[in-house]
């Protein structure tokens, strides 16, 4: 599943490419699945609008749209609200593109681009917010980019579940997911299925300052290209080559040489090396 670097990677693709176009006609496929929002309700309230600006939220994206006439800097009056699921993709091409199989979406815009998602397994979801009726989306949990160290620590105390599963648990923080939970862990020197609630301050602080290093680097290198993943024109990410443990099964540790361990924890796969992390 695309996670808060590949997301943010797209956000920002998108929103280069598209703020201030306007959405002049749309096809939603028949598949029930992706469709949040009733697939007629989302047509009618999509086409006509600005793109005023695209941004992630948690693993969210989120078009703020306008009406007609209205221009970047003008506040939104609906959102259109993009969750990638584990296959999904939001691209930006030409009508004269190939579409691929799984096509759910494709809203041709007025500067003759196409804005596409694609979604082979139906696990994403398509959302239209009217904002006159509906609250703007705000995700689940808190921004991990953002947060102080200090809020940081705070939100894991007293949280009888091991730090990996914390770090998990969008309700908590939303955006970080199994491969930059692995990673920061590691970064930290920190155990995964050690007590969230038992991390003593200073190494709260420790994972606060490593996940932030973790995730701007990974924004930096588009993200990680893992499985199906791919930004807004299509291209790979580069921060796979920098995995220090995440799917090293066995692999020397490039910091010690001990063998990469894997658990399963909190129903995932989990990456570690025993003697760097404590």
């Amino acid at each position: 599943m695309p996670e808060l670097p590949e997301v943010e990677t797209i956000a920002r693709g998108v929103h280069e490419r598209l703020r201030g176009d306007q959405i002049i006609e749309v096809w939603l496929g028949s598949h029930r699945e992706p469709f949040k929002t009733p697939a007629v309700e989302q047509a009618a309230g999509l086409e006509g609008r600005v793109i005023l600006a695209v941004h992630r939220t948690g693993k969210h994206i989120v078009c703020e749209l306008g009406n007609e006439g209205d221009s970047p800097g003008d506040l939104p009056s609906a959102q259109w609200i993009v969750h990638l699921g584990m296959t999904g993709r939001l691209l930006v091409t030409t009508p004269e593109g190939p579409v691929a199989p799984h096509t759910h979406a494709r809203l041709t815009l007025a500067s003759g681009r196409e804005m596409r998602f694609v979604d082979p397994r139906r696990f994403g979801r398509l959302e239209f917010r009217e904002l006159t009726r509906a609250k703007a989306f705000e995700g689940p949990g808190t921004e991990p980019t953002t947060i102080s160290a200090e809020d940081f620590a705070k939100l894991f105390r007293g949280r009888k579940l091991a730090i990996k599963a914390a770090l998990l648990n969008q309700s908590i923080l939303h955006g970080v997911g199994n491969i930059y939970a692995d990673e920061s862990l590691f970064r930290a020197g920190i155990r995964p299925r050690r007590m969230a609630g038992r991390l003593k301050r200073t190494e709260l602080l420790r994972l606060h300052e490593a996940l932030l290093a973790v995730l701007r680097h990974a924004i930096e290198l588009g993200g990680s290209s893992v499985s199906d993943y791919v930004d807004a024109d299509g291209v790979k990410g580069f921060f796979q080559l920098e995995h220090k443990v995440y799917m090293r099964t066995g692999e020397p540790c490039l910091v010690c040489g001990t063998p990469i361990r894997r658990i399963v924890l909190a129903g995932r796969g989990t990456h570690y090396c025993p003697l760097c992390q404590h």
